[in-house]
């Protein structure tokens, strides 16, 4: 671990949503820095990702947060370069001698249930390993997008473990009761076009082309009402909790209150006057 006390396990860059006028606010790009480990999450990362989320929450220029992993080193002469990595998964190293109530107490905080509780919109950018806690990491984020030579699954099962990050939830959410049992209990990985298949990515390109797919969809998310946002992802996270009618009357108040906001009227007239509308978030 001493090669790793002074690093930077998260890189950040920002975008602009708008350029021109910048108070429309910006896209919070977050590379998780191991790419000599496959950015596998051990405790100093897993801090910084709780920490980042933290921060996002309270930066009302954030719109909206990309989360990738950081490219492998350029290796030297005579050495062979290390692949791709989105998570590789948890670092297994810190597994070792662990007992119930230690592991439950370090779970119990943990970094994908702060993505997941990030009220802005989120997107998980994948290139390349996506296992175990990296999987689950991906599945914390709202939106995914993978390269084709991104390699998914959670392997667990292989360990005498079964996911931990919320994988065995958010997993049968996005793909359902079958195909999730049958990556769980298997722990065999998969391609990004099976993953595709059945939902448990929504787009997959080349790796040159991903991070700027990857914008283009932060860019035309980011571009709507902060407010309207929070209330939209609101309401479909309801979904998930909730009986469809019960699910359909809490919706129908979020859309109705949002008749009183600012933004409903910047919105309507900017649509009937075929302007761009400008957003207060409010």
């Amino acid at each position: 671990m001493n090669e790793e006390l002074n690093q930077n396990f998260l890189l950040e860059e920002s975008f602009f949503i708008d350029s021109s006028d910048q108070s429309q606010g910006r896209i919070l790009l977050l590379l998780i820095n191991r790419p000599d480990k496959l950015n596998a999450l051990n405790e100093n990362v897993t801090r910084e990702l709780k920490n980042a989320a933290k921060r996002v929450m309270k930066d009302d220029s954030i719109r909206v947060v990309i989360f990738g992993g950081a490219s492998p080193s350029i290796p030297s002469e005579g050495k062979k370069s290390k692949p791709n990595s989105f998570v590789a998964g948890a670092d297994i190293s810190e597994f070792k001698n662990k007992k119930s109530e230690e592991i439950f107490d370090i779970f119990s905080d943990n970094c994908w249930e702060a993505i997941w509780n990030i009220e802005k919109p989120t997107i998980a950018m994948i290139d390349g390993f996506a296992l175990g806690g990296g999987c689950e990491l991906a599945m914390s984020c709202d939106i995914r997008i993978a390269s084709d030579r991104s390699v998914f699954g959670q392997p667990e099962i292989n360990l005498g473990l079964i996911p931990g990050g919320g994988g065995t939830q958010r997993l049968t959410h996005l793909v359902g009761y079958g195909k999730s049992l049958e990556l769980i209990l298997s722990g065999k990985f998969i391609n990004s076009d099976e993953a595709y298949s059945f939902g448990l990515i929504n787009h997959v390109c080349k790796p040159d082309e991903l991070k700027q797919k990857t914008l283009e969809l932060a860019t035309l998310i980011g571009s709507k009402s902060r407010h309207t946002l929070d209330i939209a992802k609101k309401a479909v996270r309801i979904a998930l909790n909730t009986p469809i009618d019960e699910g359909i009357s809490k919706e129908l108040k979020l859309f109705s209150d949002l008749f009183d906001t600012e933004d409903k009227e910047i919105g309507v007239n900017a649509f009937l006057e075929k302007k761009k509308p400008k957003w207060k978030g409010r």
